[in-house]
């Protein structure tokens, strides 16, 4: 049974990290392209390096594996903010599809009046 676990989780993760590829390839802009990078990636790569941490416990390559799993989960989500805000200053159109930009009235208000 112990085996198993090890093998879904790093199953799972797989299956995630390809969502999160068609979703690069298949989605109309920038902004939801990096949604499903950040979400679908960082999950997946956590799984399968859980699932390596699983395997291996508590030797080097599993602290590796749990160190390398914090450093994606602390950096992916900053990263792909920051590559979105840049986007976005930049001029970067948004799907004409999308519904809402949440981001306009925070980047129109000045400092002083929020």
């Amino acid at each position: 049974m112990t085996s198993l676990l090890p093998k879904v989780l790093i199953t799972v993760g797989l299956l995630f990290d390809l969502l999160g590829c068609i979703g690069l390839v298949r989605l109309p802009d920038v902004y939801n392209r990096a949604q499903a990078a950040t979400k679908c990636v960082t999950l997946g790569t956590c799984l399968i390096l859980f699932g390596v941490a699983t395997q291996f416990g508590v030797s080097a390559l599993g602290m590796k594996a749990v160190l390398c799993m914090l450093f994606i989960l602390f950096t992916s989500p900053v990263g792909a903010h920051a590559i979105v805000r840049g986007a976005y200053k930049s001029g970067v159109k948004m799907w004409e599809g999308s519904v809402v930009d949440a981001y306009r009235d925070v980047a129109t208000t000045k400092p002083e009046e929020r």
